[in-house]
């Protein structure tokens, strides 16, 4: 594993928000995340993790500095890791514009198709590199680690929890895109990502792995918050109603709440950040660690 390189320390509700940067071994380039950890780390206690993954266009400090989570996390105790959203500085042809929006926006998957193949391996990164990484270098609570995230990082948060039983102990999402098989963005990337065969899409798919669940994988409950006024709602890119009936379908606990006149942007987060923290805390409450 790379050495970690602590590129910025800025004191925040009484502790420390930090960004980092390392030589991921499995992406092959350097990687950026962001750490924050509350007073109660800082003091000495171990701490539960929260795991927030960023949307289509954004970095590690889109989170950071718009959602104003450091404030509740501190209250709660509550460690904060965000993770940049993709691989950047491989200088692929076609790179900077894939998928039409900036960057070639992993979708938090590892790529099998060429020419992604060697560096967009994103959850490899986060769940063999990242995750042991933060755990070894942070104060906190083993078996106590929630994920979160937003739109793209919506998806990554449900499909990673979802493949990766035991890793997470408490699951939500904001406005996610809920059935990529289903709509115009996940069909782009997975054919450029996955190539053709739609079993591989399947399998990273939030609504086709919940379906597939003989049992509730998170029986104290997924909540999901969904702005009624996002554009994307309605292009049909999130799918929301998808995820419910698949849910509904095996006996998974969901809370899914729609807010009339909130759209697809970091203003709706702003607003829902303090109940997703809450609903982790409550949820890891119950798991292991000390």
């Amino acid at each position: 594993m790379g050495e970690w390189e602590t590129l910025s320390e800025h004191a925040c509700f009484g502790g420390v928000q930090r960004f980092h940067r390392h030589a991921s071994v499995e992406i092959g380039l350097p990687m950026r995340f962001a750490l924050y950890l509350p007073p109660q780390a800082l003091a000495g206690a171990r701490v539960p993790l929260l795991i927030y993954l960023a949307g289509l266009t954004c970095t590690e400090e889109t989170f950071t500095m718009k959602a104003g989570a450091q404030r509740v996390a501190a209250e709660l105790g509550l460690a904060l890791l965000m993770p940049d959203t993709s691989p950047r500085g491989a200088n692929l042809p076609g790179e900077a514009d894939a998928w039409d929006f900036g960057v070639a926006a992993s979708f938090y998957l590892d790529a099998t198709r060429e020419p992604w193949a060697r560096h967009w391996r994103m959850e490899s990164w986060l769940i063999k590199e990242l995750l042991p990484q933060v755990a070894q270098h942070a104060p906190l609570q083993p078996g106590r680690a929630g994920t979160f995230g937003h739109s793209m990082g919506g998806h990554g948060a449900l499909t990673l929890a979802l493949r990766h039983p035991g890793v997470f102990a408490s699951l939500s999402a904001l406005a996610p895109i809920c059935a990529p098989m289903r709509c115009p963005w996940g069909q782009k990337a997975f054919t450029g990502y996955l190539g053709d065969d739609r079993t591989a899409w399947a399998a990273h798919d939030a609504s086709e792995l919940m379906r597939t669940r003989r049992g509730a994988p998170y029986p104290q409950g997924i909540l999901i918050d969904q702005g009624l006024a996002d554009k994307f709602l309605a292009d049909q890119q999130l799918q929301p109603e998808a995820f419910e009936a698949a849910c509904a379908t095996v006996g998974q606990p969901l809370t899914l709440r729609r807010h009339a006149g909130y759209d697809h942007g970091y203003y709706f987060i702003a607003t829902m950040v303090e109940d997703h923290l809450r609903h982790h805390v409550a949820a890891l409450a119950g798991t292991g660690g000390g």
